[in-house]
């Protein structure tokens, strides 16, 4: 949401600068996310000054050059040669000095600098109107009055302000501040001073020349409805001021009437819709539902079938508008419109709601009817509209103000005691302040007790419905830097089983960071093109966008979005960690689980003159996989080939029947669907399960061997089929207490040996923590395995 610094200061008398209002705002919960200098046109006239053409010869050396001596209110005139047709001495006009930077209405800035034109110096330039961003003519340089005052910036002259913009990141619980009137709310309670509304009081009913018949069908959805009609108009651009004024708040100018009902939104927060009058078929009004697949076409004139539940605002004949979201095509103020029917409602946000996420209409109406508009609001937004029409467009109010209200909303009634007060915001705050800032937010207090407040607050606070909401408003505004920390806290004993969840995630982070991993946060809110299966994917029913309509599956999309970004601005050498869960749908019950999951991609390592860079392969992922498991204790799991669809190749391990960890290289298709055009390793750990083994570990300590290890190594020719892992279980089961150690540090596969085979080298590092091995135990040892390793996986012993 926009705000114009300005605009902000016609509600609050205030000093305070943007800067200090801008402090404010964040501290009262409404977060500037971007404060922005505006200028009200671009250089905002800098360096040009009012001057007086004391003298105007003709040029020497040339035929329709003139030169000029300009009195610009300094110690020496200065000596200008000008092109202009019209210039002559005796005029006031706009002068840029040497060192100004120009900024023309077509085309790029320039600085003036002293030059020598055909000869003769000139200190500047006199101006026309385009080569200064005025405006668009450029027959002849600007003449001004007669009064003008020699000396005086241009700025001032031609009273330009200056403005800053503030982006506020508006929760979606504060409509009430979705306006320069509801944001100028918050900053009044905290400086302690009075908020002035626009004056409204100078409205009246000219004449009663058109007359349009209101009926409202459906009061559900429209709980009020109010309007009225002006004849007379004359629709035609808006005045600077009011283009300005929507500028800098990123709202282009239609024309002047569309320009009033925009600014009122914006002003007041009340959305309001001109009709044109001569498009009111029947001269009536009719606010209702229309049939299942009524045909419709919106003012982007897009047709729209309409849905039973769609609220419509209809003449005698035809729907013109969808009420709250956007108008239609036939019914909207244009050129030729001189009479318009002006509508201000309030309408269920809940109803606007389903119709905008049906039509996929996002609107600046929308966006407030959806969140809830103040419903006491639209009779006084009716009379500022038609008072600044009137003063932009002419015209007359003919008739008097229709307002359909059978049911007025009702205050929020809320029960809020002293006690319940400070202890939430932790600090004793005087009851005179406390009242002082309830007062102050428009909240009043119908009883008061000793211990504590009986209040009515104002409908359009749709937020402010319980006590710890009233305490959550007195102290954003009492101030949450207000509050001291204490000299002790106060805990009670937390008897969750150890290690906790963040001690583990701590321990894995710093060993990952002390590794060159970064780690990265993602949206869990993801885009369902990624997936081939939706089934079992939680989807989102209000999707922000078709890149945001379902939950995270799995942690790989996310981590390859991140690196495709860094990818495509050249950083393209990453390794990356994220915590984070993952969701699904299974058996009509929705799942989280939690995962961390790691990426690597580009070369293991920056370029150096003393090594060759190399790039990142499935087994540096590995090597990592490796170290965490064994950082976290976590031994005894099964290697297994990935029941991955998303790796091309890799590895899981298993413990229980559970897997723990699944890694490899992402496929091309995985990679494609993300924009990826580089390999990418990736392994998703089961977080959920890791904390259980985690919780289960126990440490124990031993001294350290007393005899001696001994090293053995088996060639032999295996079934293609038979994997490592298999022959490491084999050996383990043979002997569990002397062999401690089974690598594998040589595998072949090649026309030298028989089809289906391959060849395994592997080493057993052998060890009796209890006495030195002789060299009979070893091979018998050596044999019972060699026994083994033939019968179980048809291992053909070739050396030993």
């Amino acid at each position: 949401m926009k705000i114009s610094y300005n605009w902000l200061k016609e509600f609050i008398a205030t000093d305070k600068t943007p800067a200090e209002i801008s402090t404010i705002l964040t501290g009262t919960g409404l977060e500037v996310e971007s404060l922005e200098k505006v200028q009200a046109i671009p250089g905002g006239l800098e360096g040009l000054v009012i001057g007086y053409v004391k003298e105007c010869t003709d040029h020497p050396n040339s035929d329709h050059l003139h030169l000029t001596k300009v009195d610009v209110g300094g110690a020496e005139d200065l000596s200008i040669v000008c092109g202009a047709h019209n210039v002559a001495a005796g005029q006031k006009v706009v002068v840029a000095t040497v060192g100004t930077t120009v900024h023309p209405t077509a085309g790029e800035p320039f600085k003036i600098n002293k030059s020598k034109i055909r000869g003769e110096v000139s200190e500047g330039m006199i101006c026309a109107e385009d080569e200064i961003g005025l405006g668009t003519d450029h027959d002849g340089i600007m003449v001004l009055d007669a009064d003008a005052v020699v000396g005086t910036p241009a700025k001032d002259y031609f009273k330009l302000n200056d403005d800053y913009m503030y982006e506020i990141g508006l929760t979606p619980n504060r409509a009430d501040a979705a306006s320069h009137l509801g944001t100028a709310r918050d900053v009044a309670a905290f400086l302690k001073i009075a908020v002035t509304r626009p004056d409204v009081s100078a409205f009246k009913v000219d004449n009663h020349d058109l007359n349009i018949a209101v009926e409202v069908q459906n009061t559900a959805s429209a709980p009020r409805y109010s309007g009225l009609t002006m004849t007379g108009l004359e629709v035609k651009e808006s005045p600077q001021w009011l283009k300005e004024r929507l500028a800098v708040i990123g709202v282009r100018s239609i024309n002047n009437v569309v320009d009033v009902t925009n600014y009122v939104l914006h002003e007041l927060g009340q959305p309001l819709h001109a009709f044109d009058a001569d498009a009111i078929a029947g001269d009536k009004v009719i606010v209702k539902n229309c049939p299942e697949g009524t045909p419709f076409t919106t003012l982007d004139e897009v047709e729209r079938k309409l849905h039973a539940d769609d609220l419509m605002i209809s003449n005698a004949d035809e729907p013109m508008c969808i009420a709250g979201v956007f108008g239609g095509t036939k019914s909207g103020v244009k050129a030729s419109t001189t009479s318009i029917f002006l509508e201000s409602a309030y309408f269920n946000s809940v109803a606007v709601r389903k119709t905008s996420k049906r039509f996929g209409l996002k609107t600046d109406a929308s966006f407030r009817f959806e969140r809830g508009t103040d419903p006491d609001m639209t009779v006084f937004a009716l009379k500022r509209a038609a008072l600044l029409i009137q003063q932009v467009a002419g015209g007359k109010v003919s008739s008097e103000i229709f307002d359909n209200y059978p049911a007025p909303v009702a205050p929020f009634e809320v029960e809020v005691s002293y006690k319940n007060i400070h202890r939430l915001i932790g600090k004793e705050i005087t009851h005179d302040e406390i009242r002082g800032i309830i007062t102050a937010l428009d909240i009043r207090i119908v009883n008061e007790t000793e211990e504590g407040l009986s209040l009515k607050v104002p409908p359009y606070r749709v937020d402010v419905t319980r006590d710890v909401d009233v305490i959550e408003e007195i102290l954003r505004i009492y101030g949450y830097n207000n509050i001291e920390i204490p000299t002790q806290i106060r805990a009670s004993l937390n008897n969750a089983s150890r290690p906790e969840k963040d001690t583990v995630q701590n321990a894995i982070s710093e060993w990952l960071t002390a590794n060159g991993f970064n780690e990265i946060m993602s949206n869990s809110l993801t885009k369902s093109s990624y997936y081939d299966n939706l089934d079992n994917l939680v989807k989102i029913l209000n999707p922000l966008s078709s890149d945001l309509d379902v939950m995270r599956g799995t942690m790989l999309y996310s981590g390859l979005e991140a690196v495709a970004y860094n990818a495509n601005r050249r950083n393209g050498n990453l390794k990356l960690y994220e915590f984070g869960k993952t969701y699904h749908v299974a058996e009509d019950k929705y799942k989280e689980d939690q995962h961390f999951a790691i990426f690597m991609t580009g070369n293991n390592q920056a370029e150096q003159w003393n090594q060759q860079v190399k790039p990142v392969s499935f087994y540096n992922l590995k090597a990592v996989v490796d170290g965490l498991l064994e950082r976290m204790n976590i031994k005894d799991f099964v290697t297994e080939e990935p029941t991955c669809s998303k790796l091309a190749y890799g590895l899981q391990y298993t413990r229980g029947n559970k897997r723990l960890v699944k890694f490899g290289a992402v496929n091309g298709a995985s990679l494609k669907k993300a924009d990826v055009d580089q390999s990418v390793f990736h392994a998703d750990f089961n977080f959920d399960y890791i904390l259980q083994l985690v919780k289960k570990n126990v440490i124990t300590n031993q001294d350290i061997p007393k005899f001696p290890s001994v090293r053995r190594d088996l060639s032999m020719l295996v079934d293609k089929a038979i994997t490592f892992n298999q022959l490491k279980q084999i050996a383990q089961k043979t002997e569990r207490k002397l062999i401690k150690e089974v690598n594998v540090f040589d595998v072949y596969e090649g026309d030298k040996l028989p089809a289906g085979k391959k060849s395994y080298a592997l080493s057993f590092i052998i060890q009796d923590d209890e006495k030195t091995l002789t060299d009979k135990a070893i091979e018998s040892l050596m044999q019972k395995l060699i026994y083994n390793l033939s019968n179980q996986a048809n291992a053909e012993i070739r050396n030993k």
